[in-house]
């Protein structure tokens, strides 16, 4: 959420930096809700000062013998006026916050305008695999090598489900065992949150009001009175877990990183080209998280990019990094680096993992805070997060960068600990 004393001191700033996302938003009505705001609580505390000195003296003036039953019923218009501004202030303070809820963060200063068109390919790693055979996509592959069975992922979970079978479940899980060991071994704590998480959290991280139905929601669960849904990403839990919280300058920063399936709806969102697993309704997802002061978030932004490419790096495979144009970051961020990896069937690059800054528009949503050393005063912290990484992609990346002429694929050796030692995946007998 935006800080409304910037929008107050500095609107057309505001609305300059927001318009770098193609985003316009006019703040007339918001700064007339905001001054009348201002002016009623003041109004209130002036009234509500005279009460209480009055009411303090209606005693005295009682023991004097004084007619107080004037006093009184004064008293009584300015407790029923206090009640009707109370009224008027609740209701023009939810108008003021909805209106703030909805607005994205501030792209960072050195984030440039526009969509993805504009997106900036900052650095490369490797170079493209070439083969002197007719390569396979990423779907062949992993049925002839009996790693995926789609026809039964739709039969059990419809359009968008798949299932690991075999040395597909162990070479995702080896994955998933390969980031969390690189994760811990950078002292990052290791979470596992749940999995149905309640409207504040979705809140918080900035995807509600406005993003609240592309998520699964869960119809039985309610608390009290708002819906509970199935979490898109870690990311979403790991903001909440110090929402409302003070934390200590020393506590600072913390870094956790939390392995869970992801649950996304996406309707609308697939393209012929997009099929198998490029994108999904369930992926697995290892999600790094970072709570830090204000003045250290963008050393924190290149530690986790950094990380990330770390491990794309460690299987041996061809990929990008682009720094993101304002448009193309996710609301509530203010700088996105992804990390993209090279789909040779398909020509192009898909992100694994996107590493964000939010500053601190997540913990002003969330209350999350810090005090320095010898300070009353609190300050807001920054967060970010950085996938670290998401699989669903990583997996086709293996499959057809590393693809052989007789249909095997070559296990990176990173890997291949969890995957009993074996180097080479080879196609399943018919």
């Amino acid at each position: 959420m935006l800080d409304i004393q910037k929008i107050r001191n500095n609107p057309e700033e505001v609305r300059l930096a927001l318009k770098k996302r193609l985003y316009e938003v006019d703040f007339t009505e918001l700064l007339s809700w905001d001054k009348k705001r201002r002016s009623i609580i003041s109004q209130s505390e002036e009234l509500k000062a005279k009460k209480n000195k009055v009411s303090a003296e209606i005693p005295i003036l009682i023991k004097q013998g004084k007619d107080v039953n004037p006093l009184k019923a004064e008293m009584k218009e300015i407790a029923d006026h206090i009640k009707v501004m109370d009224d008027e202030l609740r209701e023009i303070e939810a108008k003021i916050n909805n209106f703030l809820a909805a607005l994205p963060n501030i792209p960072a200063d050195d984030v440039v305008p526009g969509g993805k068109e504009n997106n900036q390919v900052v650095r490369v790693f490797g170079k493209k695999p070439e083969f002197n055979f007719e390569p396979k996509n990423h779907v062949d592959l992993v049925t002839s090598l009996g790693l995926i069975d789609y026809e039964r992922g739709v039969k059990i979970g419809g359009n968008g489900f798949w299932v690991y079978t075999g040395d597909g479940a162990l070479l995702e899980w080896a994955l998933l065992n390969y980031f969390i060991e690189e994760h811990l071994k950078d002292g990052y704590q290791f979470m596992l949150p749940p999995h149905i998480l309640t409207y504040q959290c979705g809140y918080t991280a900035g995807q509600f009001p406005k993003f609240a139905d592309d998520v699964f929601k869960v119809e039985t669960g309610v608390v009290n009175d708002r819906m509970q849904f199935i979490l898109p990403t870690a990311e979403t839990a790991l903001i909440n877990f110090h929402r409302d919280e003070i934390l200590n300058e020393d506590d600072l920063p913390k870094k956790y990183f939390a392995y869970t399936p992801c649950y996304r709806k996406e309707a609308g969102s697939y393209r012929a080209e997009e099929r198998g697993m490029i994108r999904g309704h369930q992926f697995n997802k290892v999600e790094m998280f970072q709570y830090t002061l204000p003045e250290q978030s963008e050393a924190a932004l290149e530690e986790l990019v950094n990380k990330a490419e770390r491990i794309v790096q460690g299987l041996g495979l061809h990929y990008r990094v682009s720094k993101l144009a304002a448009q193309d970051c996710s609301a509530s961020m203010g700088k996105t680096f992804d990390i993209e990896i090279w789909i040779p069937s398909m020509n192009d690059y898909k992100e694994v993992s996107s590493c964000s800054n939010a500053y601190d528009y997540q913990a002003r949503r969330g209350n999350i805070r810090f005090r320095r050393k010898d300070s009353k005063k609190t300050e807001l912290v920054h967060t970010l997060n950085g996938s670290g990484l998401a699989t669903s992609r990583v997996l086709p990346a293996i499959v057809e960068q590393c693809q052989q002429e007789d249909g095997s694929v070559i296990i990176p050796e990173v890997l291949r600990k969890w995957m009993g030692g074996r180097d080479r995946l080879y196609p399943k007998k018919k």
